[in-house]
């Protein structure tokens, strides 16, 4: 089937094409901006840009008894501002000779045709609030700049999971590490080798991996909860082998969706590097950073939206998969935000598509799960709402 006759025959395919085909890399996502807001003022939707200019659009209650609820995907993808060409390889769709940007567009197409479709309804919903943020795949700075404490809702799902039935209940935060080893005595590898109080500080470096842990730290069902991973260690120069070397270096990531294990890693890496500086005490000196970059998004004692979204999806034919994801995601910044009521946002990251081969020139997205997809969060919603 060419992929205009199947535009024409779906609403949500052909919005999904059409926000594929608008490029948007990452801080370059005025044309989408500029769309949105046009398709919203046809649409007589509320849309608002934030001082990041994130776009945010409010479905106000018809109903205050029923709860409110976010639905939020990003904007910009992996890709230039090229054109995009769109074209259908049996049920994939792709693009010509680049990214497609299904992620995240199947889930901005998804999100905006659901609010579409309550907004036009009659049948009594809470609020729905929708944030498209910028900038999601290069710095996150536009969830950053999200001005949370307008954000009326408790629950928020991020459409930006590749897998359609995916409900993700926690993330690992990023967190790098910086070990610095200093020689007090430096010298010559044949005149001072003996010299007990000279250490070659490449040698003392090598030690302390050595000791550290590595890999998987802590993990929980069969799932990796805490994370060590050496990023690479500096010493010396290569070139030069007559030196006793004063300086070296090591980096460390830490990954963990739970902070108390993290701390804990954290602990025992600083307590090699007091071991070692009472050891080598007026010989050379060690010291530890620590730099957090992504929070962790912790597991919530809350588990209604799982277990709605299990019920929910079995029912529509969808094979769900609650489970965790050791990398970063918006939903990590919402995890650690209140709402303009006080209260921490609940977020998970939800798969309303399969998309395949992301970031690269062979990404599709399968317009069956698109489909499939939209009736999954209509159910969802309707259960929700009650």
């Amino acid at each position: 089937m060419p992929i205009n006759k199947l535009r024409e025959e779906n609403d949500l395919i052909n919005l999904f094409c059409t926000l594929a085909e608008i490029p948007s890399p990452s801080m370059k996502e005025e044309k989408v901006i500029e769309w949105l807001q046009n398709y919203c003022n046809e649409n007589n939707l509320d849309c608002k840009l934030d001082n990041y200019k994130n776009v945010v659009i409010r479905i106000p209650a018809t109903d205050e008894t029923k709860p409110p609820i976010l639905l939020s995907s990003h904007m910009d993808v992996i890709g230039d501002d090229s054109p995009v060409v769109t074209y259908l390889d049996g049920d994939l769709i792709r693009a010509q000779g680049r990214t497609l940007g299904a992620d995240d567009k199947a889930g901005l197409a998804n999100a905006l045709y659901f609010a579409t479709k309550v907004a036009k309804s009659d049948k009594p919903h809470g609020e729905i609030e929708l944030v498209f943020t910028r900038d999601e795949e290069n710095g996150a700075s536009g969830i950053r700049n999200v001005e949370f404490e307008k954000l009326n809702s408790k629950y928020v799902l991020v459409l930006d999971s590749d897998s359609l039935g995916q409900l993700m209940t926690s993330g690992a935060s990023y967190t790098t590490v910086k070990i610095k080893v200093t020689s007090f005595k430096g010298g010559h590898s044949g005149i001072d080798i003996a010299d007990k109080t000279r250490e070659n500080a490449a040698k003392l470096i090598a030690d302390i991996v050595t000791a550290l842990p590595q890999g998987v730290y802590y993990s929980e069902n069969g799932q990796v909860i805490t994370s060590c991973n050496l990023g690479g260690i500096q010493g010396g120069n290569i070139k030069v082998t007559n030196i006793i070397n004063t300086t070296a270096e090591a980096s460390y990531s830490i990954r963990s969706s739970d902070r108390q294990k993290e701390q804990e890693l954290k602990n025992c890496m600083i307590y090699e590097i007091e071991d070692f500086n009472t050891k080598y005490l007026d010989i050379a000196k060690a010291e530890i950073t620590f730099e957090e970059h992504l929070p962790p998004f912790e597991k919530a004692q809350d588990d209604y939206i799982p277990i709605l979204f299990e019920a929910v999806a079995r029912k529509v034919g969808v094979e769900p998969e609650i489970s965790s994801f050791h990398a970063g995601a918006e939903t990590h910044i919402y995890a650690n935000r209140q709402n303009s009521k006080g209260e921490t946002f609940l977020p998970f990251l939800v798969g309303l598509a399969d998309v395949n081969n992301m970031h690269s020139v062979e990404e599709s997205v399968d317009y069956k799960s698109i489909i499939k997809g939209q009736e999954l969060l209509t159910a969802f919603y309707d259960s929700y709402i009650g």
